[in-house]
């Protein structure tokens, strides 16, 4: 007698359905841990990756906060290992990319909703303060995008002048300042009033215009411009 084929994994089947349901009907059909799932498994062939997923959701509160978490805090999660990690990083980069597109060749000032989309992309949900800056020529068309500092969970230090020789390194006309808050919540503090003064100062006399400074957070962004703080 042959031997008895080997059974195929329980969550196999489950896979093959998620995978119709999202080809068929999109991304709009299927919940955040699913998305997850339809991630993971490409990066986790043999495991079943609802529970993974599920746990990664309840662990870091969102989708968005799970692609933005470090490799490290993902791999916390049982069942994630470099490679998985590794995988959902380059989803994040991909998203990130995506969200920055619409911003090449084109005056910023004019893009500003894809603006701010991308900034909340690549910065709202990070662990540390951030400090960007992006650097404009004189069509407001995006010159260079440079992390210029990165901090603490609080705190990021910022070196006003330092940020004017860059714009004057590139030949930039113009500058937007962005920040991330970790604690979600993107209302200026009087030290991010203060460091904008400065740099405006410094700027202002050396033809280079600040047009903005952006705080974003998980609970959405503040422009410094449109509460009259510049």
């Amino acid at each position: 007698m042959g031997e008895k084929p080997a059974e195929e994994p329980h969550f196999h089947g489950h896979r093959q359905r998620l995978r119709a349901r999202f080809a068929e009907a999109g991304a709009g059909a299927v919940a955040d841990y699913e998305l997850l799932e339809l991630i993971l498994f490409q990066a986790l062939p043999r495991k079943d990756v609802k529970p993974i997923a599920k746990e990664l959701l309840r662990r870091f509160g969102s989708f968005s906060e799970v692609l933005a978490a470090e490799p490290a805090r993902l791999m916390e999660v049982e069942g994630i290992k470099e490679g998985a990690a590794h995988h959902l990083k380059l989803i994040h980069a991909a998203a990130t990319r995506f969200a920055k597109d619409p911003l090449r060749g084109k005056p910023v000032l004019s893009s500003w909703s894809a603006l701010v989309d991308y900034c909340r992309t690549a910065m709202a949900y990070e662990a540390k303060e951030q400090f960007r800056v992006l650097f404009l020529d004189k069509k407001n068309a995006l010159i260079a995008d440079e992390v210029q500092q990165t901090g603490t969970v609080d705190h990021t230090p910022v070196y006003p002048r330092e940020v004017v020789k860059r714009a004057l390194e590139l030949s930039a006309t113009a500058i937007i300042l962005v920040h991330n808050h970790p604690s979600g919540d993107p209302s200026p503090s009087q030290a991010d009033i203060a460091m904008t003064k400065t740099i405006n100062d410094i700027a202002k006399p050396l033809g280079i215009a600040l047009h903005d400074h952006l705080i974003v957070g998980r609970k959405g962004h503040v422009s410094l411009r449109e509460r009259k703080l510049i």
